[in-house]
């Protein structure tokens, strides 16, 4: 076990790293002064509260027989923990390297696909579950077909979507794949969607592919996925109003705005694939015919950004560059959309420049980590491991900040109790001091995110159905699909809008 001093919870002062920058409508960035102990590409924050970073050759063709590291990093002890490498029944080592993730309902980790080879990239088959209670990997039943960036989803009945990716070949992968119990895959192919496609499960039941992507646009524009009962059927594809610029998807980041009620998805930025833009698209889903309208554009073009959902309900954007992976035209500024007043705010600025494999993740106590920048391979760099002409842009950036958004220095609301459990469509109670000031009760499922890309986050409206001076009565939606089980994240908000640190609490 490694270990590093203690970062604060934010009641207390902090005390480690430093504080960027700060003010009451800005934020703070706080650079922590020690590092992830390997190149952060994937990461999820599981129900301990803790960070799940893996890697496998973490994008290093010499480390592909290798023994490859993960690490659960304890966000307030500032340890950080290994496992076991993944390997095969010979014992050579499983590169988990741009695999896929999602969370099943009992909040194991499906990490499915891989890297098989490198230059020209061949796709594993394999599958893993990372289980939070004893943090380790289990190898499960392997997939039909190899899948090198492929994407991932939780289905409102639990089962696990699978989408795209190289094949053991390197070929495109166009015969999803659903994980029950083992995996099947479907005899009919699908369109050839991009690797790492951005997929939203909606309120239908229906899959969403947003239009967002990783790298180059196949042809293959925004639609309704429709699955079959049967694995002999094909998929049903239903194409949706065009999102603006749609050859701009490469590396942009995809959004469904809270609430997850509403089935509002937003694309924001992305590349061509190397001239990023600061377009930002939004679609209602509820709509009888859906399509892209423009929304207010970023302040800054960005491809290989992040966005995350915050639990005062708008959307944090992070990280990213207006042109690929150079430096000079990254942007250390983020932004904050409001759904509400459909607006874009500055923040402050971060320390750090954060390109290609960053990843950035919110916290139980409603604060955001990033971390990660991987612009060249090791090999392409200088001797200090700093891309050449660019001394400050390391090629494996494991620095940590934190971001807090300025309800983090507010007065916060508090829960005093809640239940550990619920279901879809119960009535459940919690219990507040400032139960007379809530106007939120929300619902936000961790996310688990690699190169911009987070099919699992989604924040969820608990409606409170009447409330006393010291508690709420709230109703879970009935909908698996806008609350597919699993463990999720308890905020309050009062009337200004400031949440509470978040309780843990499991949909069943």
């Amino acid at each position: 076990m490694i270990q590093h001093e203690l970062l604060n919870l934010p009641t207390k002062k902090f005390s480690t790293g430093t504080l960027i920058a700060q003010g009451s409508g800005v934020g703070s960035w706080q650079l922590l002064s020690y590092q992830v102990p390997i190149n952060p590409v994937h990461a999820a924050l599981l129900r301990t509260g803790k960070i799940f970073f893996f890697t496998g050759s973490g994008n290093n063709p010499t480390r592909i027989n290798s023994p490859f590291n993960s690490v659960v990093w304890d966000v307030n002890s500032g340890t950080f923990t290994s496992q076991s490498p993944p390997t095969d029944p010979s014992g050579l080592p499983i590169d988990l390297f741009c695999a896929g993730q999602s969370f099943r309902a009992d909040g194991r980790l499906m990490i499915a696909g891989g890297t098989l080879q490198y230059d020209p990239f061949y796709g594993a088959t394999s599958a893993f579950l990372f289980d939070p209670s004893n943090e380790q990997l289990t190898a499960i039943a392997s997939m039909k077909y190899g899948r090198w960036y492929p994407t991932i989803l939780t289905l409102g009945n639990g089962r696990i979507f699978a989408l795209s990716g190289l094949d053991v070949n390197g070929n495109l992968a166009i015969n999803p794949e659903i994980y029950s119990s083992s995996w099947r895959a479907f005899s009919q192919a699908t369109s050839p969607f991009e690797l790492y496609a951005h997929l939203i499960l909606t309120a239908t039941g229906q899959v969403f592919y947003t239009g967002g992507y990783f790298a180059f646009n196949n042809g293959v524009s925004a639609r309704l996925l429709t699955l079959p009962g049967n694995f002999n059927q094909r998929i049903t594809e239903t194409p949706v109003g065009a999102l603006q610029q749609p050859d701009s998807g490469a590396q942009a980041a995809s959004v469904l705005l809270p609430p997850a009620q509403d089935q509002r998805v937003m694309v924001i930025g992305g590349g061509n694939p190397n001239q990023a833009t600061n377009r930002v698209s939004i679609i209602n889903l509820n709509a009888s015919n859906p399509a892209y309208a423009t929304a207010p554009s970023l302040n800054f073009a960005r491809k290989h950004h992040n966005a995350v959902i915050l639990p005062d309900r708008t959307v944090l954007v992070c990280n990213g560059s207006g042109f690929d992976e150079a430096g000079n035209a990254a942007t250390l500024t983020a932004e904050i959309y409001d759904p509400i007043a459909n607006t874009w705010t500055l923040t402050a600025p971060a320390n750090r420049v954060r390109l290609y494999h960053s990843v950035a993740l919110l916290l139980p106590d409603g604060r955001v980590v990033t971390t990660g920048g991987n612009p060249r391979r090791l090999n392409e760099c200088d001797s200090n491991g700093n891309l050449p002409g660019t001394p400050s842009l390391p090629c494996e950036d494991r620095q940590i900040e934190i971001y807090s958004p300025p309800y983090i220095s507010q007065t916060r609301p508090t829960i005093q109790n809640a239940p550990a459990e619920i279901s879809l469509g119960n009535t459940f109670t919690v219990t507040t001091p400032q139960a007379q000031n809530i106007q939120w009760v929300s619902l936000i499922r961790p996310m688990a995110t690699t190169h911009g890309l987070d099919t699992e986050q989604r924040l969820v409206d608990v409606p409170i159905a009447s409330r006393t001076s010291t508690s709420l009565s709230v109703t879970l939606t009935s909908n698996r699909n806008i609350a597919p089980a699993g463990w999720y994240m308890l905020f309050v908000s009062n009337n200004s809008r400031v949440p509470s640190v978040a309780r843990w609490i499991r949909v069943r």
